[in-house]
């Protein structure tokens, strides 16, 4: 055939209008008023066949820049990371990417222990007690963190870093608007959360207080210091978002008393991939376990003692009473958590940690690099594998001329923040090589200079 994937042929059409009992397409839509039907020819292109089409595509999808063409030095929420091959050898198993939520435990022990290997790794990871399945990705657990601190504290105002990602800051604003929470947004001072205005805002009235580890400048927050402001209000929880990968090194935000800890895995097994799908993860204490969105996969055992899996808690609005649901999302982001848990199995306990140290030490090479070419980096003190360089000049600009030359340039600050005008969000990862580093410094020098 060939138009070997249209769903449906003349025969097909006449079959059916003949079960209905009608005589044409437009007999069908004869309750729609003719003043509003669309007459002539819509404006799209011909039908191609199957051998066009795919020459088509195939041009077009070409002239996208990618990560094998060009080095990329962009980061920002989704970066380029070694993924084992085997990651996808795995979640191209049939039984892993068709399946869905493995609502019947019988057939799913697979994908159900999966899901609960995910749920282990974040927990070491994060040094808290549960983690749940998977959520959308970062900004959408982060949301759902808020929108659970205020129910459980039963107060309506939250402390929100302006050093977190601007679009999970984004994405809280749109969840608390059906909740009613108040947020405060807490200024950054030197590329850190300034801590003064912090403990200035907080009050009884506060919910909770969000931060990010490493936060979106790449610079390490003090949780010791924000944990002993939040303890000032008894009620008050402290909510951090974090790169699990940078957890392979960092302190863990569970050891510094975080009441919940969210992120996004995309760092683990997920390529760049224009910028999604992802996968959140949502790690918390023991004490809130029943109020975690999503699922948790639990360890039992069968009738004859033989260890298993199975949904253990779910408190969706689906599966409980609406009014005791902790949130209505719905989507399973398995597969990708699936990626995630392979990926950390494959690298192990050191060779994650491993990994994370020399994304700081190839990103402090950078650093060096870029100072002793006579460019600025914009903040001092601890970073993870991204760093600011003030350019002081258009960053679109040279943008453009970076890619030229075959390079992904950072992210252009001035889009989010006015102060931050001029200034370039730089990731460097543990595949960057020396002589890639080396080259965008150059290229970079001279277009600033």
């Amino acid at each position: 055939m060939e138009f070997r994937y249209l769903p449906m042929t003349k025969a097909d059409k006449k079959e059916m209008l003949d079960t209905i009992g009608v005589q044409s397409s437009d007999e069908l839509f004869a309750d729609i008023p003719e003043a509003v039907r669309f007459k002539g020819d819509l404006n799209i292109k011909e039908p191609k066949n199957e051998f066009e089409l795919t020459k088509e595509l195939t041009r077009l999808a070409e002239q996208n820049v990618n990560l094998k063409s060009h080095t990329s030095f962009l980061g920002a929420g989704v970066y380029d990371h070694y993924i084992p091959s085997i990651v996808d050898h795995v979640i191209s198993r049939s039984e892993f990417y068709t399946a869905y939520t493995p609502y019947q435990p019988e057939i799913s022990q697979g994908e159900l222990q999966a899901i609960f290997e995910f749920q282990t790794m974040i927990c070491e990871l994060t040094g808290m007690d549960v983690a749940n399945s998977s959520m959308y990705d970062g900004g959408t657990a982060l949301a759902e963190a808020v929108n659970l601190s205020a129910g459980q504290t039963k107060k309506k105002k939250v402390l929100v870093s302006k050093a977190i990602h601007p679009e999970s800051l984004a994405v809280i604003h749109s969840y608390v608007k059906g909740p009613g929470v108040e947020v405060v947004e807490i200024d950054h001072k030197d590329g850190l959360t300034d801590l003064n205005q912090l403990a200035e805002e907080l009050d009884e009235n506060t919910a909770s207080v969000v931060v990010q580890y490493p936060n979106f400048f790449g610079q390490i927050e003090p949780l010791d210091e924000v944990r002993k402001i939040v303890d000032a209000e008894k009620k008050a929880m402290m909510i951090t978002s974090s790169n699990p990968l940078a957890l392979g090194y960092l302190t863990p935000p569970g050891e510094f008393g975080a009441d919940i800890v969210v992120g996004d895995a995309q760092v683990f097994g997920i390529p760049a991939q224009f910028g999604g799908p992802h996968c959140g993860y949502f790690a918390t204490t023991k004490k809130l376990m029943r109020k975690v969105p999503g699922r948790l996969v639990g360890e039992t055992v069968d009738e004859d003692g033989r260890r298993g899996f199975v949904l253990t808690l779910q408190a969706r609005e689906q599966h409980i009473r609406r009014d005791k649901a902790t949130s209505n999302i719905c989507s399973n982001q398995a597969l990708n958590a699936l990626a995630s848990s392979v990926a950390m199995s494959s690298l192990g306990k050191q060779g994650l940690k491993k990994m994370s140290k020399m994304n700081i030490q190839k990103t402090a090479y950078l650093k060096q690099q870029l100072q002793q070419a006579g460019l600025k980096v914009a903040f001092e003190g601890a970073f993870f594998n991204e760093l600011v360089v003030d350019l002081s000049g258009q960053i679109p600009e040279i943008n453009r001329m970076l890619l030229k030359k075959g390079i992904i340039g950072g992210y252009d600050l001035g889009e989010v923040d006015e102060q931050l005008s001029g200034h370039m969000l730089v990731a460097c990862t543990e595949i960057r090589t020396k002589e890639e580093i080396d080259q965008f410094v150059k290229e970079l020098g001279d277009l600033h200079g």
